[in-house]
């Protein structure tokens, strides 16, 4: 399995390279720091802007690069003869991706710093930017890394749960974990109350395909490395996720790969979740 991790000096960021050991035995590891100069990354722009000590200025923050890929690579165990090592100048998430893309990834991780969402959207993040961007699972950190006991797989049709089907089969975690199958029905507000009989039949067929569904992912999925509970629950999904998720180690959902215009009108409830749940989040493609 190779894994790309983006790494900065944020606890957030170490903490990615401490989960991804909980998580994986990775035959291929790199990590990837890149050094934002901003405007700045054209000397250029420094000359016009007549600014002293660039090169210094540029010097500093490359070495400063070298620095974190260093003990991000300490907390690595002795053995890591896979581990690769990517400083380069630039916007971090676009060199995460470029990464990821050259050496044929499976997985993206990266650390999350808990910007709210109109921050994310004014400022930008790397990991709203990954998220957004990778064609790749990513997986998301937000806390500190710890053994993952408990995890909760959101499903929402067929399709995304043969995604996660197939990524928990191909890849299996560390240890033996518990899996919670949840399925959210979200429920109809009836602008007409004479429908009222047709909502209900709605709702019948609702509970009971995500009743089906539940089951029949959760039989696929039983065997020596996971054992199996399944849960309906119905309200809005992003909510309704992050209310059964707060004992959760981790969650799993898929990504339905909206883009541009579409995502922006629709919204994503992948990305919804990743706003609310406080555990490591890690998104299928």
């Amino acid at each position: 399995m190779k894994i790309v991790v983006g790494v900065d000096w944020s606890e957030q960021a170490f903490a990615t390279v401490q989960q991804i050991l909980h998580l994986y035995r990775p035959s291929e590891l790199t990590l990837v720091h890149g050094v934002d100069l901003g405007v700045f990354e054209y000397p250029v722009v420094a000359q016009a802007a007549n600014l002293q000590g660039y090169d210094d200025f540029r010097n500093a923050l490359v070495d400063a690069g070298r620095q974190v890929l260093a003990r991000a690579a300490n907390m690595l165990p002795g053995d890591s003869d896979s581990l690769r090592q990517v400083n380069e100048i630039g916007n971090p998430a676009e060199i995460i991706l470029k990464t990821a893309e050259t050496v044929g990834a499976d997985l993206i991780a990266v650390g999350a710093r808990g910007q709210n969402r109109l921050a994310e959207l004014v400022l930008g993040s790397v990991s709203h930017r990954v998220l957004m961007h990778s064609t790749r699972p990513t997986l998301i950190v937000k806390s500190d890394a710890k053994p993952i006991q408990r995890v909760l797989v959101a499903v929402e049709g067929r399709a995304d749960a043969d995604r996660i089907r197939q990524w928990l089969l191909v890849h299996p975690f560390v240890n033996p974990v518990e899996l919670l199958v949840l399925s959210v029905v979200v429920p109809l507000r009836l602008a007409d109350p004479y429908s009222l009989v047709g909502f209900e039949s709605w709702t019948d067929r609702a509970m009971s395909y995500a009743e089906d569904l539940v089951k029949t992912v959760g039989s696929e999925l039983m065997g020596s490395r996971y054992s199996i509970g399944t849960r309906v629950v119905t309200g809005e999904v992003a909510a309704a996720v992050a209310e059964q998720a707060q004992d959760m180690d981790l969650v799993v959902v898929a990504s339905h790969g909206r883009k541009g215009l579409e995502r922006f009108l629709l919204g994503s409830t992948s990305h919804s979740i990743v706003h609310r749940v406080h555990c490591p989040i890690l998104v299928v493609r």
